[in-house]
């Protein structure tokens, strides 16, 4: 879990709870809170009506129906598969939205709330996903075809993509320096405080208190982790990250790992894509010079190259994020 701190007061803070998270929102000019809240509002409600597999109206949802033709979709959703193919070609495969099906097969086919008390079945046999180029797009028609095996799951970046989104929309149009947070992804956008927007690490992503803070003034810090998305699967506990090579839940080597990046898109995909490494993590995220902290099952900690100098005390309250 990330947490968000301001070094503003509580007249600059916005919170609502929106795609199954928390969503929060600060500003460093408290006079465009309400615009930034509203703009902020109108891209949770862009990417949910996009990109939810949970919502049977949602655009994916209609995409996945139609696996095996070709389907015009909008600029929108169009947007947001390039992003999450771009992402799958940057991580090796490692972030792989075709596991769409998979995530369906351990129980999660819906609102994570409903999934959480368990659910009944066995857990499925080994087996890759389809793979991300297996996806056909032509942007020049905005189309987009899926063999009929696969099913997309935007998860890994949409919430991202979202984040990077709003930040940058409320920057332009209203001129402040802003930091946005959904669920643990933070983007930051504009001018920010003296020291940077303070973001909070917290060792589990359930834990309500951080175990330091970073002070972050451009780009984004995303954090991924296996303590709050995971439930039982008749007498198996799973969870939501996945290995594309077995579409099962990857092995349990890092608790949480937390990575900034120049977008939240690409802090969130070396998260979860070290999630799956496992014991290499550490060293496929040095070779690509991305700042991080990798915190084991066992609780200890392990940091890569350029990682954030702690931020100064902070008196003011905390947004929390999952």
């Amino acid at each position: 879990m990330s947490e968000a701190y301001a070094r503003v007061d509580t007249q600059r803070v916005y919170r609502t709870r929106a795609l199954g998270t928390i969503a929060e929102l600060v500003v460093t000019d408290g006079g465009a809170l309400i615009a930034a809240s509203e703009l902020l509002q109108l891209e949770l409600e862009r990417i949910d009506r996009v990109a939810s597999r949970f919502r049977d109206d949602s655009e994916l949802s209609r995409l996945n129906a139609g696996a095996g033709c070709e389907t015009q979709v909008s600029a929108d959703l169009l947007e947001a598969i390039e992003v999450a193919l771009a992402m799958a070609e940057a991580t090796g495969g490692l972030v792989d939205p075709t596991v769409g099906v998979a995530m369906g097969r351990l129980g999660y086919d819906r609102d994570f709330s409903e999934v959480l008390p368990g659910v009944d079945g066995h857990l499925p046999p080994a087996q890759a996903a389809p793979g991300w180029r297996c996806v056909s797009v032509d942007p020049g028609r905005r189309v987009v075809g899926l063999p009929e095996d696969a099913a997309l799951d935007l998860g890994a970046t949409a919430k991202a993509l979202a984040a990077d989104r709003a930040a940058a929309t409320i920057h332009s149009r209203l001129g402040c320096g802003v930091l946005i947070s959904l669920g643990g992804d933070a983007a930051v956008a504009g001018p920010a405080p003296a020291g940077g927007f303070a973001i909070g690490i917290a060792d589990t992503c359930t834990s309500p208190t951080a175990s330091e803070a970073v002070g972050i003034s451009s780009g984004g810090l995303a954090s991924s982790g296996i303590g709050v998305r995971q439930w039982r699967l008749g007498t198996h506990q799973v969870h939501h990250i996945l290995d594309p090579a077995t579409c099962l839940p990857s092995a349990p080597c890092w608790r949480t790992v937390s990575a900034t990046a120049a977008t939240c898109v690409q802090a969130n995909a070396a998260s979860t894509a070290a999630i799956v490494l496992g014991e290499s993590a550490v060293a496929w995220l040095e070779e690509l010079g991305l700042p991080a902290r990798l915190v084991r099952v066992d609780g200890s900690v392990e940091y890569t190259s350029g990682w954030p100098a702690p931020a100064p005390e902070l008196s003011v309250p905390e947004m929390s994020a999952r």
